[in-house]
């Protein structure tokens, strides 16, 4: 049984298969095969459309039907219901019984909705009515009780003696017939308060002022009866005189959206008529409960069997497009289908091509054959949980070729490893790993749930996160840094002070006093003027051994491609002297840092390195760190000469030789009868008489060439990327601790002290728990992508996609 990393470093064997299946066992088979998830079809109709194809009208069939369920879907979020995923598959439907279904719910719920709608418009409608009656029927009384006031004043006048000086005007009016008095006409109904300025100011002028408008607000917002939406609304009552002038206000209240209810100034009649308004309200209002709670019932019923049902059409619409990418045989009773699947899967497949006729009650089983192809297959890796987050870092730069050497195996160590270099502080690295730790508990719960995007992503990588903060924690250890503070967490430090009245923070040197701190640095460096230059050493120096650790991987690993692949010149000419240069070089500096770290030398790397190539063979002196150091230089620096003209020579003038002779001798051939003749053109057009290009090869290899050379240099560099932001990260963190923090501390006050706290954790969390860890990750990313990946990984594959129903969208349509 293979391990999962042997999983992950060659891609999945597959094969091209034929599928012959007879038409009566051919829906069962697909499905089948979609519940199996291991073969990948290939189309056989592309030059058809989706319109020409065999099964459209059942795929349109199934998108009706998804539109149906939709139409269910937004009528249960409208009235607060969610589709439950506690349904029960054994009262499973047909599809056509489900169509019939879906018809009549569609079909009843529009119904409802619709005589809903008019309950509710009339219930609205009413309820303004009423209040029109309530506020416009105010209007009446109080001028009615100031009409009464004024005639009880006026016959007190009348009675009285009448001076010389009352006005003339007094007795005209009294002198008038009733019968010839004006009878002003009245318009009451309401209008929404933002339009009610504008609207008055419109009636003034299209009358020239001749009516009499009275306003009250309402202090509810009403339901209005067109939009259905909640309104402020005023009372209004217009009064005017003539028939023209009632046309006028009539088209300013239709513009202005007013809703006109009949008013009589009939004090008796106001309140028979609200009487009889309240009733009708009494009555809808049961009503339009009693239809609410009808709906309601109908929709939690479709709640239960709504993700039964929307995942019954999502197989059927899935199963016809396969079904479509099929063709038919000469005969027109079977479909033929092509696709990959894995040569692992062989024996599953068959059993479910088997199981699939004998319970269609097939008389003719279907064939499963595999076909001979030049065309490069699918890339499959088996993955799960913890490794499908690692491959899809690799799969964003390119998806392996098939069979080529995948770098996720790596990735899974590497990959945090380097971040854990940049982010080493096993404080920060412990609020990673609790805050992942709950996103791991809690994933069965959590994987069910809609998340934003930036808490899916997280939520998607947690298992990256994870190893992430694992080997922060370790690098952080090593580091000895815990918010920037160490601890003598591993026993006491080896150094103190060289008497009792020097300060940590002013010593120039430590004395030696007890063994070597165990693990990590030892915590007196921090906080001393020896530590800058310690810790730049340190991680300037392990940066470089990373470095060159990870490109010579990237090397060996494109060796075992050439080798899996048949590219012997590859081999000798590419990987060979690629591997020598970069070890006579960077290898040898690594050596010397390994060296220096075991020995305690003093001895100077970059006056060795830079005199290597200006003085190979002047005398080193201090800087010699082991006996025939100069002669292993210069032999390393001729070695180094050499491997770029063997890079760039060889392979171009080998490969015109094999061209050579693979067409040698095809100049002329033996006599052959006509049928060997054509067919031997045929093979000849096959393989193709192609010219060889020996100018264009070799530019080819002089660009390769300076590409390797050049990048041995700079990927060596960007490597001190490693160094400079751990350095970064350690120098934030310190600021944050000593000049917020202990500052608080130090006024000894309560409330600074709080103020210090919360800064302090705002700080941490996002500046070097949000920011440092993405800056850090995609410093990773990039060492992976173009130091590690660019030295043997091609990405120019593509996925294998089987066919299953475990892949279905949920908002697939």
């Amino acid at each position: 049984m293979s391990s999962p990393t042997m999983d992950l470093l060659r891609s999945e064997p597959m094969q091209l298969a034929q599928l012959i299946i007879p038409m009566e066992s051919a829906h069962r088979t697909i499905s089948y095969l979609g519940d199996l998830g291991l073969f990948q079809f290939k189309d056989l109709n592309t030059e058809k459309s989706p319109f020409q194809r065999t099964y459209a009208a059942q795929i349109k069939r199934c998108g009706e039907m998804a539109r149906k369920l939709r139409f269910l879907k937004d009528q249960m979020t409208k009235a607060g219901f969610s589709p439950s995923s506690r349904c029960s598959f054994d009262t499973r439907v047909t599809l056509d019984e489900l169509e019939v279904k879906l018809g009549e719910l569609e079909e009843e719920l529009i119904e409802v909705n619709a005589n809903s709608d008019k309950l509710q418009r009339s219930h609205s409608e009413l309820l303004e009515y009423k209040l029109v009656l309530q506020k416009a029927g105010e209007f009446f009384h109080s001028a009615q009780s100031i009409a009464a006031a004024q005639n009880h004043e006026f016959e007190a006048n009348v009675m009285g003696e009448v001076s010389i000086d009352s006005p003339l005007l007094l007795e005209q009016e009294m002198s008038v017939d009733p019968s010839k008095q004006v009878k002003l006409g009245f318009v009451s109904g309401l209008v929404a308060r933002e339009k009610s300025m504008a609207f008055e100011r419109i009636l003034f002028r299209a009358t020239r002022g001749n009516v009499f408008l009275k306003q009250v607000a309402v202090e509810d917002p009403v339901i209005d009866p067109l939009s259905g939406d909640k309104i402020e609304k005023n009372v209004f009552v217009i009064f005017y005189s003539g028939e023209r002038a009632r046309m006028k206000v009539t088209k300013i209240c239709d513009t202005f959206g007013a809703n006109r209810y009949p008013f009589t100034d009939d004090i008796a009649k106001q309140y028979q008529t609200i009487s009889e308004v309240s009733g009708k309200l009494s009555e809808l209002k049961t009503t339009i409960d009693v239809g609410q709670l009808q709906r309601s019932n109908l929709l939690r019923t479709i709640s239960f069997e709504f993700e039964q049902w929307n995942l019954l059409v999502k197989k059927e619409k899935s199963i016809y497009h396969i079904l479509n990418m099929l063709s038919f045989d000469v005969t027109k009773k079977c479909l033929v289908g092509e696709g990959w699947c894995p040569i692992s899967a062989t024996d599953q497949i068959k059993n479910t091509l088997q199981q699939a006729s004998l319970d269609s009650n097939s008389l003719v089983g279907a064939i499963f054959q595999v076909l001979q192809t030049e065309e490069s297959p699918p890339t499959h890796f088996r993955t799960n949980k913890f490794t499908s987050a690692f491959q899809e870092i690799v799969d964003a730069y390119g998806v392996a070729k098939y069979q080529e050497a995948n770098p996720g195996v790596f990735t899974i160590v590497t990959f945090p490893f380097l971040f854990a270099v940049m982010f080493g502080d096993w404080g920060h690295g412990l609020c990673l790993f609790l805050a992942t730790l709950y996103f791991i508990l809690r994933e069965k719960k959590l994987s069910h749930q809609k998340l934003g995007d930036i808490m899916e992503m997280a939520f998607g990588g947690r298992y990256v996160i994870m190893m992430m903060a694992l080997f922060s924690i370790y690098t952080g250890l090593i580091y000895n840094e815990f918010f920037s503070v160490p601890f003598e967490l591993f026993g006491r430090s080896a150094y103190d002070c060289r008497d009792s009245s020097c300060r940590d923070a002013s010593t120039v040197g430590l004395i030696k006093v007890r063994g070597t701190y165990p693990f990590g640095v030892d915590p007196k460096w921090h906080g001393t003027r020896s530590e800058l230059p310690f810790l730049n050493s340190l991680k300037m120096k392990m940066s470089i051994l990373l470095g060159i650790a990870q490109m010579n991987l990237g090397i060996v690993l494109s060796y075992f491609n050439a080798k899996f692949f048949g590219n012997d010149i590859n081999i000798w000419y590419q990987f060979v002297p690629q591997i020598i240069f970069l070890n006579s070089l960077f290898g040898y500096l690594s050596l010397l840092i390994i060296v220096k770290w075991c020995s305690g030398s003093q001895a100077d790397l970059y006056h060795v390195m830079i005199y290597m190539f200006l003085s190979p063979t002047a005398d080193l002196g201090d800087n010699q760190l082991f006996f025939g150091q100069k002669y292993l230089q210069i032999l390393l620096l001729l070695l180094a000469l050499v491997a770029v003209p063997w890079m760039l020579f060889p392979k171009p003038l080998l490969l015109k030789k094999q061209h050579q002779e693979r067409h040698r001798g095809q100049a002329y051939r033996p006599l052959y009868s006509t049928e060997d003749s054509f067919e031997l053109e045929i093979q000849s057009d096959l393989h193709g008489h192609e010219e060889f290009e020996f100018s264009e090869v070799f530019v080819h290899q002089v660009i390769h060439t300076i590409e390797f050379v050049l990048g041995a240099v700079s990927n060596t560099a960007s490597y001190l990327r490693l160094w400079a932001l751990s350095l970064a990260h350690s120098e934030l963190s310190s600021v944050f601790y000593d000049k917020v923090l202990l500052l608080a501390w130090g006024f000894n006050n309560v409330i600074i002290l709080i103020i210090g706290i919360i800064v302090f954790i705002c700080a941490t969390v996002g500046v070097l728990l949000l920011m440092e860890t993405l800056s850090a990750f995609l410093h990773a990313l990039r060492l992976h992508w173009v130091e590690f990946q660019g030295k043997f990984y091609e990405g120019d594959g593509y996925k294998f996609y089987p066919f299953s129903f475990a892949s279905l969208s949920e908002d697939e349509e």
